[in-house]
Order: C-alpha cells, then structure tokens, then sequence
C-alpha cells in the first residue's frame, strides 16, 4: 500500500464505492458514474468507467468532462472533493478510504456470480433478443405523439412488453418492477451491438411516472444508436427522439445518438466520415460537447458543422413547426450540396 500505482489499483477496484463518497451528486448508468464536474456538482457532464466487462483498452477509474475536455483518474476525484493543496494530503485521504469496509448497501456478504453480469455487452444482446419488432405497439404510440414515424429508425428499435426496472433512491415506494418499454441498440462501427438503451413507458402516454425512465447499459463510450450506415457526410446529437426527428426531414442521412452530451463528445468517428452536423441540445452541456468535438474534428481532418435548434431541441422544433416548415429550417443550415442530396420537404 505504499506506492502510488497500488492505490491506484485499490482504489480501481472500488470504483463504484469512491464515486458514491466523493461525487455522491452522480448516479450509476450502465458501466459509468456519471456527474456534473470533478467538484461534485449534479449534472452529467463528467463520466467515470466503473468496470471495464473484458475491454482490454478499458481503464477502471478513469474519467473525462466532455465539458472541460479534462480528465484523470480516482486520486484526482479525492483531491477535488476534499481540496487537498498536497499529493500527501490525498494518498493520506485514500488509505483512510481504503481501511474501511465496503458502504452498507453493497451487503455484508460476497454475492454469488451470475452466468451473465448484469450491465455487460452479453447482457445487452439478451434483452435485445427478447424484444420484439416495434409494429403497431407503445413504442409506435409513443414516437406518433412527438411527430414521429417508426420507419427513420431503420431496425435500431424494439419493444419490450415488460422490461425490469430496477428502483432508485429517488423513486416513490412501491414503484412497479416492470414496464413497457422502448428498447435502442448501441452498436460499434462493425454494426456489433455492443449495449441498450431503455425507455420506460406509460400506457397513459409518455414515458413511464419513474425516476429514470431512461437507462442504457453495455459499452457506451464511443458508440451510440445508430441510424443507417456510415458515410462520409453524417449526423450525430445526444437523444434518440432528437436524430429521429432529423430523421422526419433528412431520411437517408445516417446519424447517431450518443445518448448524452458527454458520450456524444466522446463519439468514435467512422473511418469514411468527412462532414459530420452536430445536433447539440441548446443547453451548457450541448455547447461542450460541441466545443469538444470541433476541437477533435480539427486533429481528424473532418469539418463538423453545428445544427442548434429554436427551442430546447429538435423534437420540440418539429412539434411545434410541423414537418414541412421543420424542413425549411434545416435546409438553411446544411451545406447545399447536402441540402439538395438529403433534405426532403
């Protein structure tokens, strides 16, 4: 315990009990802590990998702010949250952390492993292969009353009629275990499902009266749902209704959602990929993760062009203007030649 890498290592090991006791602001959503700023603050701009489920290239521990474009590992975390002025005062800090047992709600027993830990790639594919087509279901239902058609999503949807919803702290006692849900497929360049997003429904119309009616879990960072296949002229923002609403106006152009604002910053850019828009949320983390990828289209020779809703994103724009003058708008903001190639009015 006397070197550095050791703590490192140690502390790695309990990421999830450092999170929850210096940056008790956040929440757990799939393999990732996620968390305002390395100060605390709530919000989900800073991200933190929890496990690495078999990822070689993974690093337990580390984490990046898509807003400040900073990053670091654990020790980081404690000297920030404690505003420790000395390296000492840090490592002191994290032996005393180190000494204590596991917070309480872990148990005091080692659970059994299960055949597929839940969270993982395998357990995502499990989920997605016990949905079902989206047909004429709530899923159908649910994108209808937000202007949207099923046929933009290209096969990235699935409903399941009964999807396990797992009670936060900030849910009401007695929330229901299980709800219709909306089922996305995070896939890798190779079109690999590689994780799931989760959208619980209300048979009453919208999502579903929880504290997170949204979940996605696998390996997140890099990836994203994914609309059509990759070419050199694309798209890519934060939520799936955002790029399906695109998708109204803009069908053959392939996009991605990237499901938040910091793991849209951190988007893998396909190899073909020369121009890609940014439809980023008219929020301080949807200019971040803007900033942070012009930043990275610079050193990768892609030109990325920004496209900002009127309001708050672009599902609210295509509620509130109807398709047709939706699609007058963004024929203003793309290039023209992608104008003439995508758009349909």
């Amino acid at each position: 315990m006397d070197s550095i890498s050791d703590i490192v290592r140690r502390l790695a090991e309990n990421a999830e009990a450092v999170c929850r006791r210096y940056l008790s602001n956040g929440r757990r959503e799939g393999r990732y802590w996620l968390v305002g700023d390395i100060r605390n603050a709530p919000g989900r701009s800073l991200y933190v990998l929890l496990s690495a489920a078999g990822d070689s290239r993974a690093q337990v521990g580390k984490w990046t702010d898509a807003a400040s474009g900073e990053h670091g590992d654990l020790l980081d975390i404690i000297a920030a949250s404690c505003g420790h002025g000395a390296m000492r005062e840090t490592l002191a800090e994290a032996r005393r952390f180190l000494s204590l047992p596991l917070p309480t709600s872990f148990g005091s027993r080692v659970p059994r492993a299960r055949k597929t830990p839940a969270g993982t790639p395998v357990a995502a594919r499990r989920l997605w292969a016990a949905a079902k087509p989206v047909g004429d279901t709530l899923v159908a239902a649910y994108l209808g009353a937000r202007g949207i058609g099923v046929a933009g999503s290209g096969g990235s949807l699935r409903y399941h009629p009964r999807c396990y919803y797992r009670a936060s702290r900030d849910d009401a006692p007695g929330v229901r275990s299980a709800w219709q849900a909306m089922i996305a497929a995070v896939t890798d360049d190779q079109d690999n499902i590689v994780g799931v997003h989760r959208t619980w429904l209300d048979p009453a119309g919208g999502k579903a009266p929880v504290a997170c009616p949204r979940r996605a879990m696998g390996h997140l960072l890099g990836h994203g749902v994914r609309f059509g296949r990759s070419d050199a002229v694309m798209a890519a923002g934060e939520g799936i209704e955002t790029m399906l609403s695109l998708r109204e106006a803009l069908p053959s152009l392939p996009m991605i959602a990237g499901l938040s604002a910091a793991h849209l910053a951190a988007i893998r850019f396909p190899q073909p990929l020369r121009r890609l828009y940014v439809a980023c949320d008219k929020d301080p983390a949807g200019a971040g993760a803007l900033k942070t990828l012009v930043e990275r289209g610079v050193h990768a020779g892609i030109e990325i062009v920004p496209l900002v809703p009127e309001r708050g994103d672009f599902n609210d724009d295509l509620c509130a203007l109807g398709r047709a003058r939706f699609a007058d708008r963004l024929g203003c903001l793309l290039r023209g030649e992608d104008t003439a190639r995508f758009l349909v009015r």
